[in-house]
Order: C-alpha cells, then sequence, then structure tokens
C-alpha cells in the first residue's frame, strides 16, 4: 500500500536591516502569496524575514531573481537591506512552528507587564500581568522598538494618584497582531477600542484576544485611520497610533480629535530622520512631546496636549 507523499514545506529567507524589515516582508508576501515572518535578532542587530511555501520543486529558479530586484528596489527607495543574504532551504512541516522556539524569548515590559510565547514556563512576577502571543506571521510580538515602546506607554502608571485609581480608555489605531489592546485589557483599561484596515490583522487580533481570554473587553474592527471622526461619540485617555509617518502627518487632526482632555497621544512607526517633522506638525496643532526613545532607526514619542483651554 502507497502512503501519500509528504508536502515538501520551504523556508524563503532574506537577511536585511529592522529599518527595512517591513518593506522586504511586503515583497516577500507579495512574490510568494503567504505572509511572512520577521525576527529582529537583538544581540546581532539584523532582521530575518521567512516565508514558508509549500512546492513541488526547490522554489530558487523562480524566486531569486524577483527577491532581488525587490532589494533594489527598496534600495532605490533609500531604505538601506543590508547584506541581503537570501537563504532557501526545505523543513520538514511538523518543525516549522518549532523553529520560532529559538528566537522568542519572554520580554518584561517595565514592572508591570511580561509578553511571553505559549511555550514558555516562565512565570509572572507579584503583580505583573501576563500576554501570551506566538510569533509566525507578520504582526507585532513586542519585540520590535516600535511597539516595545508603545507597550512600555501602556503599562506606565498614572502620573497622580487619582490617575492611578481610575480607569483609562484606550484605543489602539493600527494594531495589528492586537497585542497593545490586549496589554491595555491585562492592565485594566476599559473600554479598549481597536482597529486595523487590513482585514487579516483583525482576524489575527481576535484569534490572540481570544487565546488571552480578553474578547470580551475589547472591541475589534476593520477600519480607515482616515475617516475617524472629527467629532467623535468617545474620546480616549491614551491612544497609540503605531502608523507610517505621511499617514500620522495627513491625520493628525482627525488622530488627536479621538483623545480627552489630559490624555496621552502615543506616536510610533517613525524612522528617526523623519521624527522632526512629525513632532512640528504636531506642536502646531498644540501637542508637546513629554517623552521619546531612539532604538536604531527608529524614534517614538508620547505627546500631550498643553493648550488650559
Amino acid at each position: 500500500m502507497k502512503t501519500k507523499p509528504e508536502k515538501i514545506l520551504w523556508r524563503i529567507s532574506v537577511a536585511t536591516t529592522l529599518e527595512a524589515e517591513d518593506a522586504v516582508a511586503d515583497m516577500l508576501a507579495g512574490l510568494i502569496g503567504e505572509s511572512a515572518s520577521s525576527y529582529y535578532d537583538l544581540e546581532r542587530q539584523a532582521s530575518l524575514v521567512s516565508v514558508y511555501c509549500q512546492q513541488a520543486k526547490s522554489p530558487a529558479p523562480k524566486f531569486r531573481a524577483a527577491i532581488r530586484a525587490g532589494l533594489a528596489n527598496i534600495q532605490h527607495c533609500g531604505l538601506p537591506t543590508g547584506s541581503g543574504q537570501i537563504k532557501m532551504g526545505r523543513v520538514r512541516p511538523e518543525d516549522w512552528a518549532e523553529s520560532w522556539k529559538r528566537h522568542f524569548k519572554p520580554l518584561e515590559i517595565g514592572r508591570s507587564l511580561l509578553i511571553k510565547p505559549s511555550w514558555s514556563k516562565r512565570p509572572a512576577k507579584k503583580g505583573q500581568a501576563t500576554v501570551i502571543l506566538d510569533p509566525g506571521l507578520s504582526f507585532g510580538t513586542g519585540q520590535h522598538p516600535t511597539t516595545s515602546f508603545c507597550l512600555s506607554e501602556v503599562a506606565r502608571p498614572g502620573e497622580t494618584s487619582a490617575e492611578k485609581i481610575a480607569t483609562r480608555s484606550f484605543l489602539d489605531i493600527g494594531t495589528g497582531s492586537g497585542i497593545l489592546a490586549i496589554a491595555a485589557a491585562k492592565l485594566n483599561f476599559a473600554p479598549i477600542d481597536a482597529f486595523d484596515f487590513d482585514p487579516e490583522s483583525v482576524r489575527v487580533a481576535k484569534s490572540n484576544a481570544k487565546i488571552n481570554r480578553v474578547s470580551q473587553k475589547i472591541s475589534l474592527t476593520q477600519a480607515d485611520a482616515t475617516r475617524l471622526p472629527l467629532r467623535p461619540a468617545r474620546r480616549y485617555d491614551l491612544v497609540c497610533a503605531n502608523l507610517i509617518s505621511n499617514l500620522l502627518l495627513a491625520e493628525r487632526k482627525r488622530i488627536i480629535a479621538q483623545l480627552n482632555k489630559g490624555g496621552t497621544l502615543v506616536l510610533a512607526g517613525i524612522l528617526q530622520t523623519e521624527f522632526h517633522t512629525v513632532r512640528a506638525a504636531f506642536a502646531d496643532v498644540g501637542w508637546e512631546l513629554v517623552r521619546t526613545e531612539i532604538q536604531k532607526e527608529w524614534q517614538s514619542g508620547a505627546f500631550q496636549n498643553k493648550n488650559k483651554d
């Protein structure tokens, strides 16, 4: 009796810079038709972007030239792609998810938050909330500098005793994996609204919220930041917008309209070379930078409205 041959799973990986990680992930996903996974090695300060696909034979002849052309185009657009080394190899299907366990370790955000994969046995410290989030798709796991800054702001305690006691509301613009909204739920924010333009991101975020047993605490929807209301029915104490600079600039009035008086706006996803422009644009509408952080090519910031009226 003949057994059905096992399908071959191929891993196609590109070594690149943190700055070009998202562009390379989008390029690979477009070429191969599968979601790309991104892993940032903190020690080597380099990113590895991978796609897993099933092929009857080696995909090398079909994809190598296309990947090189894609990298050249990304470089031409001004993003350094680093070594751009391409690796292709077969992996056993049962080892696909297991391979990520070597890379993703638990991540502490201040004293109050622990982000860890489901296979980690690391216990939370006293008073520390835990978010379970497995890697494997091109969505945030907290490792990226822009995501980690947003997490630190979500985990930041109120600056006055009244704020520490009061329940804070939260809006996550461009939720991706849902990590920020899930962390907010674990830290007792309410209400919590989160949305993304990409329907696949919304699906993944809902799945992650279910795994963390906070689905009932978060409203997750597909929506467009360019259609945020200028006079919203609800405003928030904390708003995180992890978006590209052009979108932050174009929609700044819609974004700030979502905040309560005295609220905090967190802007991330900004290249360090573009941060001054973003900061100046938000200063023009009354928002002052109160905290900022630079990691490699990225700069993020927390803003507050200093107008008294």
